[in-house]
C-alpha cells in the first residue's frame, strides 16, 4: 500500500476504510475485519458515526497486528473543548480498545478549536494520538489555527469528489505542508456518479470501474482517500487501482465534472451550525 508522509514524519496508507453510516454493530464489525482482511490498513471512525465500540471489535478481530494499522476517529462538536477532549478522547479509547489512535481529528470547525486543539497537542506528546489534524475546515481557520499554535495540523479531511474538486484548497492545504484526506470521494452516489458517461468512458478504456476511476484521480493528486462499502467484493475492487495511470486527457475530463459547491451542505450556513451544535451525542 502506497503511504503519504505527514509534516511529523508519520507515514499514512494512502487509502483508507471509512465507515461512515454503518451503524449496526454487527454490520460495523464485520465490515471492518473484512476490511482489513481486504488488505485495509487505514480505518476511519468518528465519535458521532456511533459505532467506535464495534469498529474496535472489528480491529481486535481482524489479527493483524496493532502497529500496522493506522486507526482514526473524530472528536464531535460537544466535546470541542480543552476539557471535552481530553475526557471524551479517553472514552473513544475505551470503545475502541486501543491504547492510542494513529490519527485524530476535529470534526467540525465549531465551538471552542483552540481549547480543544490545546489538549490535543498535549495527547500528541504523551504518544496517545501519533498525529492531530482537522476536518471541514477552511483554508483561512485552517492557517489560523497553525499560525497561532505550537502544532501545524497534519491532515484536513474535506469533502472532495469529481462534482466538488476543491482544486484551490487543496493546492494551499498541500503548499501549507498540510495533507487533504477525501470524504464522499464517490458522492454518496449523487448525479449518478456511478453511471456517469465521462467516468464510465474513462474507467472502459483502462477496465476499470468508475469507484476505481475515482479513487485513482485522488490518489494521484496525493490526496488520501476514505472509500466506503459494506461489500467485501467492492472493498477488493476499491483498493485495486495501483496498477494503471490516468492520461492528461482523462483529468482534464474529469475536471469539467466539477460543479465547485459541496454535494451536501455548507459549513457556512448558519442553520447547519444550528443544527451541530444542537446534536448532542452524550458522548
Amino acid at each position: 500500500m502506497k503511504t503519504i508522509r505527514l509534516n511529523n514524519g508519520v507515514e499514512v496508507p494512502i487509502l483508507g476504510f471509512g465507515t461512515f453510516q454503518i451503524t449496526d454493530p454487527e454490520q460495523a464489525e464485520d465490515s471492518v475485519k473484512e476490511a482489513i482482511k481486504a488488505g485495509y490498513r487505514h480505518i476511519d471512525t468518528a465519535q458521532s458515526y456511533m459505532n467506535e465500540e464495534a469498529v474496535g471489535r472489528g480491529i481486535q478481530q481482524s489479527g493483524v497486528p496493532r502497529e500496522e494499522l493506522f486507526i482514526t476517529t473524530k472528536i464531535w462538536v460537544e466535546n470541542v473543548s480543552y476539557e471535552g477532549v481530553k475526557s471524551s478522547f479517553d472514552r473513544s479509547l475505551k470503545r475502541l480498545n486501543l491504547d492510542y489512535v494513529d490519527l485524530l481529528l476535529i470534526h467540525q470547525p465549531y465551538n471552542d478549536v483552540y481549547g480543544a486543539w490545546r489538549a490535543m497537542e498535549e495527547l500528541q506528546e504523551k504518544g496517545k494520538v501519533r498525529a492531530i489534524g482537522i476536518s471541514n475546515f477552511a483554508v483561512d481557520r485552517v492557517v489560523d489555527l497553525a499560525e497561532f499554535n505550537k502544532v501545524t495540523p497534519q491532515v484536513n479531511q474535506i469533502e472532495i469528489n469529481p462534482f466538488h474538486q476543491q482544486v484551490e484548497t487543496v493546492e494551499i492545504l498541500k503548499s501549507e505542508n498540510i495533507v487533504p484526506e477525501a470524504w464522499a470521494p464517490f458522492a454518496e452516489g449523487k448525479n449518478d456518479i456511478f453511471t456517469h458517461p465521462v467516468l464510465v468512458k474513462i474507467g472502459e478504456k483502462y477496465g476499470k470501474s468508475v469507484a476505481q476511476v475515482i479513487v485513482r484521480w485522488l490518489i494521484e493528486q496525493g490526496v488520501i482517500v476514505l472509500a466506503k462499502s459494506v461489500k467485501p467484493e467492492r472493498m477488493k475492487e476499491n483498493m485495486d487501482v495501483f496498477d494503471f495511470e490516468l492520461s492528461e486527457e482523462d483529468k482534464k475530463e474529469i475536471a469539467t465534472l466539477d460543479e465547485e459547491k459541496s454535494q451536501f451542505f455548507s459549513h457556512a450556513d448558519p442553520d447547519i451550525v444550528h443544527s451541530m451544535a444542537g446534536r448532542k451525542l452524550g458522548i
